[in-house]
């Protein structure tokens, strides 16, 4: 019943065991995973846990953070890419204003306005990254509003939430919600429609409690699932319909 709307199985944690880890999964009830590129090198290694995995999806796209990796070629690679089946998105892009060596706040806005125009002319869906960037992603995303945008692991107000679903987008909720010092993020859960709301991983990393620590996987978004259906007054299991709708509405996934 579980749809993990933002993992990266590519990652390096999983290369130990990484087959005999996805099929547990879908054994424990994880019926789909989009997963997310984010540097240029895992975009093929998205591309091939597609063809490997009836249940995982793909996004492709260039982090902030490898923004300056970001050219005309991979520009007409990615559009390519999205031809091909199964790859349903644009993902992960965003902004990150956090660490002081990344690239500048132009290249990034600029990265990003490009890689929406792709998602635009594509007709799928984008997947932002918004870390300590609100107020310029925000301004980036009015302006592209007709693209439907998910913010992955929102770390935003309530209100800044108000404004993206008045828009049209998406709240990604991550294991940062069973987290005793999450502050907003219950507030967001509780005022934001469920048909508004995605569950996702992350994975490897942010594991919910009672797992935090360990490395993340997405049959431990049952706990992300309950702690939302604790928020809002309703069952679990409607959390986890719900949610897999959502994903697979804005995917178009039958």
């Amino acid at each position: 019943m579980i749809f993990d709307s933002h993992a990266h199985y590519d990652d390096e944690q999983f290369d130990k065991d990484r087959e005999a880890l996805l099929m547990e999964l879908n054994e424990n009830g994880v019926m789909g995973i989009l997963n997310m590129s984010s540097s240029y090198e895992s975009i093929n290694k998205t591309i091939n846990l597609t063809k490997k995995y009836p249940f995982i999806y793909g996004a492709i796209g260039i982090h902030p953070s490898d923004a300056l990796d970001y050219n005309d070629d991979v520009k007409n690679e990615i559009i390519s890419l999205l031809k091909k089946d199964k790859i349903v998105a644009i993902g992960e892009v965003g902004l990150d204003y956090y660490w002081e060596d990344n690239p500048s706040k132009e290249v990034q806005r600029k990265v990003l306005e490009d890689q929406y125009d792709i998602a635009r002319k594509a007709s799928v869906p984008i997947i932002l990254h918004d870390r300590e960037a609100h107020g310029d992603i925000m301004e980036i995303y009015r302006k592209n509003s007709d693209v439907i945008s998910v913010f992955h692991s929102y770390s935003g107000s309530p209100e800044m939430a108000k404004e993206i679903i008045s828009l049209g987008g998406y709240i990604g909720v991550s294991g940062v919600v069973t987290f005793k010092n999450a502050k907003k993020l219950p507030d967001v859960v509780k005022e934001t429609p469920l048909n508004r709301i995605l569950i996702e991983t992350d994975a490897p990393y942010m594991s919910p409690v009672p797992n935090r620590g360990k490395r993340n996987r997405s049959d431990f978004l049952y706990s992300v699932a309950d702690k939302i259906a604790e928020i809002k007054g309703v069952s679990s299991k409607e959390v986890l319909l719900k949610t897999q709708e959502n994903v697979k509405r804005i995917l178009k996934i039958d």
